[in-house]
């Protein structure tokens, strides 16, 4: 397979640090120039790609910079992410501000990229979440987002295609410099990465090698797709909480 990027220009939001970063990094690797865009520059210099301070949220400032911009052939709308927050903990306005970052603004970029992509035949990749398919308990807004965007990258596929690939990869838990903040220290980040049934959390590389297959020629003719990047997801519930039977196994639901 060709997942060679040489000659094209990729953009990244929210590309300094974790996830975003470790996209950046792939890119780069496999041949592109990569532009990062963040509200703050990253705090470990990014080898090989070009810092752009840019709020994604910022609509004029979004359709400013990507209309300064010679070409574009890879779009990956990554900037996103929730603190933990239940829903009657805060008013309407702080879950409207995760809506706005989390879909919202991909949408936004998207639309501010368009001409490029559609003149460069070109792919937009979202960065989805399990989160959008399953309770998201703390992080509602979070995870209704990512069910938006999921279903807002199927129509743009079928919208802009043939120009415009569109596909989203939904992640599940990555280990990132912010790990602890969700899973605790290095016992808690074990205990949760034994639920994974790959046995571990994600690295910001394998999120990145997904994302530059998407992005490839390897992946022409993959549009409105949505590739599940969790280590084979979650372990049901029942399965723990099912009594043992005689014979050693445990009980299976009829």
């Amino acid at each position: 397979m060709d997942n060679s990027l040489h000659g094209r220009t990729a953009v990244v939001t929210g590309g300094t640090r974790g996830v975003g970063a470790g996209i950046a990094q792939a890119f780069a690797e496999a041949g592109a120039d990569v532009l990062v865009c963040a509200r703050r520059p990253p705090q470990v210099p990014l080898p090989k790609t070009e810092f752009v301070p840019l709020d994604v949220r910022d609509a004029e400032a979004v359709r400013r910079f990507f209309t300064g911009l010679p070409r574009l052939d890879v779009l990956v709308n990554n900037a996103g992410g929730a603190p933990h927050r239940p829903l009657a903990h805060a008013g309407p306005e702080r879950h409207v501000r995760v809506l706005e970052l989390n879909l919202v603004a991909p949408l936004t970029v998207s639309l501010a990229a368009y001409e490029h992509l559609r003149r460069a035949r070109g792919s937009i990749v979202m960065i989805g979440s399990v989160s959008g398919g399953r309770p998201s308990p703390g992080t509602a807004a979070y995870g209704a987002a990512k069910a938006g965007l999921e279903s807002l990258a199927r129509s743009m596929a079928v919208e802009w295609a043939p120009d415009v690939r569109v596909n989203t990869l939904v992640l599940g838990m990555v280990r990132t410099e912010l790990s602890h903040l969700h899973y605790g220290d290095d016992d808690g980040i074990a205990a949760v990465s034994a639920t994974v049934p790959l046995g571990r959390l994600a690295e910001p590389s394998d999120v990145g090698a997904a994302a530059v297959f998407l992005a490839s020629d390897a992946a022409a003719y993959i549009s409105g797709a949505s590739l599940l990047v969790h280590g084979g997801g979650e372990r049901p519930a029942f399965l723990d909480a099912a009594t043992v039977n005689g014979n050693g196994r445990q009980g299976e639901p009829t």
